[in-house]
């Protein structure tokens, strides 16, 4: 295992002041890590640009760990914009300081400060992610997060050869908060991507990109483990090696029941770890990833490929291509995902709500609002329930924990305020869409189920939401409306998929469950960041608990301060 960063010497004293007040320790090592945010100059597609990186690297580093471990991680931000970083997935239990996303759980860390996000790693492992959680910044701010299993306990699968980390992205010729500042200022979308990438890299498909492919030797008859993880910030993605079938043994840090696919989909913010055997004639063979998109908008479609090379074969072999899925190709999303099944063995059960304490039904909706100064005279907007979130100027958490008012309001509603048919044909741009900044408040360890609804207000699309502090059950998709007196009986109960990114299909609906077990803050959104920069999201505020475990603990004395 690669050996983690190394501190500083002057963090000694931060590092004992965050450990004095915090009264859970873990019981395995402490990892601790570094990152240095510095812009760095880095070449691809023929030119080069500054982009914002950790340590200089593009993806930046991997934070490794084993499930029951203390990580440490001092960020030093030396770039021109303010920064927070979040790690995905990780539940950080009563410890939403350590979640990172700006102005839900702290503000930003600014230029030429230090923040230790300090947490602990508790019944998980496998592979998560890291990323930046302020403007656009995660388009070059991201890198894996490798949790390997307790001492002594082997994977629920055949042990492999070797494994490799696959991050899948995007990457723009111009500077991306400038794209972004010019769409906003239009009112439309920002311009697309000009590649995807995997590991950085865009692959030989794209002019000055030989030197820029990720390649991965293997043996004949050995097994790889692949941990993928789309780091893109708008698009779904297939992803295929030419000539090999993989074998899907884990989705968001949680085993699945494993079975065998020639691609596999993979939505903003997911991971997914496949086994690959590499049984083959030897040869290069290319892994290639294109987007998903059934409706009719643009996007960056061109392929980014790798190559999977065989060791002795001469780097003048022309790799083979994939037979990707087509592009609209949403009845092969949807079987993919049917097919994903939590492992539900003894050891990793799935503890699946069965009584739900609170339903919640949220629609999902795109529009336009007025905007004399746009291009077209509107804004595009986004909304749940017809709330459009109002980001605040200081951290949720802080204004929960000391009960500061006036920041956020508690009433956000249990269910859209107009019934309508969400998914029959378009509508109006928007039924009044609302700005404000409104959570919905829950009691602590009740249960909850939330259904998702994607509507055609403006157009049907697919929407990945990402819930922070949590894993939920996904226990029912489908196209459509949903409808509360049919549907439910169809659901999945026994070992529906676990996740902490769920896709919400195109025209369609899904239903997720989880336990509100992690007092705290938990910020809820769409992973694509066009969509979450236009308001599509809110946050959950999860009560205290009655004992002295159930409570969120006080926060770190180094926060960023607003």
């Amino acid at each position: 295992m690669a050996k983690s960063g190394v501190f500083i010497r002057g963090l000694a004293t931060i590092l004992f002041g965050f450990l004095s007040f915090n009264p859970v320790q873990a019981e395995g090592a402490i990892r601790q890590y570094q990152f240095d945010v510095q812009v760095k100059n880095v070449s691809r597609l023929c030119h080069a640009k500054p982009i914002v990186t950790v340590n200089g690297r593009f993806p930046g580093p991997t934070i490794y760990a084993r499930e029951g471990d203390r990580v440490l991680i001092n960020v030093s931000n030396h770039a021109q914009y303010n920064m927070s970083i979040h790690w995905h997935g990780l539940k950080q239990y009563r410890n939403g300081w350590a979640d990172g996303p700006a102005y839900i759980t702290q503000c930003p860390i600014q230029t030429g400060s230090s923040y230790v996000y300090a947490f602990n790693v508790t019944g998980q492992r496998g592979t998560l992610w890291w990323h930046a959680h302020i403007l656009w910044l995660r388009a070059t701010v991201y890198g894996a997060i490798v949790i390997m299993p307790k001492q002594g306990t082997p994977f629920p699968f055949p042990q492999p050869e070797r494994e490799e980390i696959i991050l899948l992205g995007e990457w723009w010729h111009a500077d991306v908060e400038e794209v972004v500042k010019q769409g906003n200022n239009l009112g439309l979308p920002p311009n697309m991507s000009d590649a995807h990438t995997i590991n950085g890299k865009p692959g030989p498909l794209f002019p000055c990109s030989e030197k820029h492919t990720f390649a991965m030797e293997v043996e004949q008859g050995k097994t790889y483990l692949l941990r993928i993880i789309n780091s893109a910030l708008n698009d779904e993605l297939f992803f295929a090696i030419a000539g090999h079938n993989v074998t899907v043994v884990e989705i968001d840090a949680v085993y699945t029941k494993p079975f065998t696919t020639q691609a596999l989909i993979i939505a903003p913010g997911q991971t997914t770890n496949v086994l690959v055997r590499a049984n083959q004639l030897p040869g290069r063979y290319f892994m290639a990833v294109r987007p998903f998109i059934d409706v009719p908008i643009p996007v960056d479609n061109k392929t980014a490929t790798a190559i999977l090379q065989y060791k002795g074969i001469p780097n003048t072999v022309i790799p083979t291509l994939p037979q990707l899925p087509a592009p609209n190709d949403s009845a092969l999303v949807l079987s993919y995902n049917k097919k994903l099944r939590s492992l539900n063995s003894p050891k990793y059960p799935a503890n699946v709500p069965l009584k739900v304490d609170r339903n919640l039904f949220y629609t999902v909706g795109l529009g336009m609002n007025s905007c004399p100064t746009c291009v077209n005279g509107t804004r595009l907007t986004a909304s749940l329930n017809n709330i459009s979130f109002l980001m605040p100027q200081i951290g949720l958490l802080q204004a929960h924990y000391f009960k500061t008012k006036g920041v956020f309001r508690t009433d956000f509603p249990d269910r859209p305020p107009t019934p309508f048919n969400y998914t029959g044909a378009p509508l109006t741009a928007n039924l009044g869409t609302a700005k404000g900044t409104r959570l919905s408040k829950i009691a602590f360890n009740s249960t909850v189920e939330l259904v998702l609804q994607d509507t055609n207000l403006l157009t049907v699309e697919s929407h990945p939401f990402h819930l922070h502090g949590y894993n939920f059950f996904v226990v029912g998709t489908g196209i459509g409306n949903f409808k509360p007196a049919r549907d439910p009986a169809k659901y999945n109960l026994v070992d529906p998929p676990e996740r902490n990114t769920v896709g919400v299909p195109t025209g369609g609906w899904t239903a997720i469950r989880f336990t509100a077990n992690n007092p705290g803050v938990w910020f809820l959104h769409c992973h694509l960041e066009l969509h979450t920069g236009w308001g599509l999201k809110t946050a959950f505020v999860v009560e205290d608990g009655p004992g002295s475990d159930q409570t969120v603990l006080p926060p770190p004395k180094d926060l960023p301060p607003c």
